[in-house]
């Protein structure tokens, strides 16, 4: 894919924050940015009750090209991401969106291999990383969280009604369509599990797209991925998602 020659942009990344002036490494997010010129960041302040802003701003101080979306007061990671979603939609010269955790547990260097297979790839327009422990990768994820994960992610498969491995990874990325911006149109029921919910849009949208979701949608197997401490997770989340699974099922199919 050719970088817009106008603004040098042909990816937005939307980083959701909530009380991350800790756990954000600016640095990296700044280092990156200044090697990937084809990549612009899209961080968006959930009504965060430290100096999360403070971080952010001091950021795009030192590089005008980051975006700040300030909302307040806190609506969630769903709506967070939403929200900066339909920003980075809108913004010009922007051929692919996405979005990435901010504690980096996914490191900022596997967007590239993302993108990668999005533009090698015939047909592909979303690529999701996907946490398969493997010979040769690097994924440092605590056993109750893994365990925990592949049942949710077994029930989310069967909800979608396709074979996804890993719906909750927090790095993906969506080629900009009509299809795409009309599913982000709407709030999402789900705070938790939105990941699921935004594919379950993009499956009910399959027959104005014409386009079925199963021959577009590419799953790709980081080669490193961390758990990173202090995460928002709680014990009690996994019954909150597995509520909100039903609901999706209820509404969308």
């Amino acid at each position: 894919m050719e970088i817009n020659r106008r603004t040098g942009r042909r990816c937005a990344i939307v980083v959701p924050c909530y009380n991350e002036s800790v756990r954000l490494d600016a640095a990296a997010f700044l280092a990156y940015a200044a090697s990937h010129p084809e990549i612009q960041f899209v961080f968006v302040n959930d009504g965060s009750k430290d100096d999360t802003i403070g971080v952010l701003r001091r950021m795009q101080a030192a590089d005008p090209s980051i975006e700040i979306l300030d909302k307040s007061p806190n609506g969630g990671k769903a709506e967070a991401v939403r929200d900066g979603m339909r920003h980075a939609l809108r913004m010009e010269g922007v051929a692919i969106v996405g979005f990435w955790d901010a504690d980096l547990a996914t490191p900022l260097e596997a967007i590239v291999d993302l993108l990668q297979t999005m533009e090698t790839r015939a047909g592909i327009d979303i690529v999701i990383g996907s946490r398969v422990k493997l010979l040769g990768r690097q994924i440092e994820r605590k056993a109750v969280r893994h365990y925990l994960g592949r049942v949710f992610a077994t029930f989310a498969s069967l909800t979608l009604e396709l074979p996804i491995y890993d719906t909750q990874c927090g790095a993906k990325l969506f080629r900009v369509t009509s299809t795409l911006d009309q599913v982000l149109d709407k709030p999402f029921l789900s705070r938790w599990i939105f990941d699921v919910e935004l594919i379950a849009r993009l499956v009910q949208a399959q027959p104005r797209s014409g386009k079925p979701v199963r021959d577009c949608l590419y799953e790709f197997p980081l080669q490193c991925w961390r758990d990173v401490p202090g995460s928002k997770l709680k014990s009690g989340d996994f019954l909150r998602a597995a509520r909100e699974l039903w609901q999706i099922r209820r509404e969308y199919f």
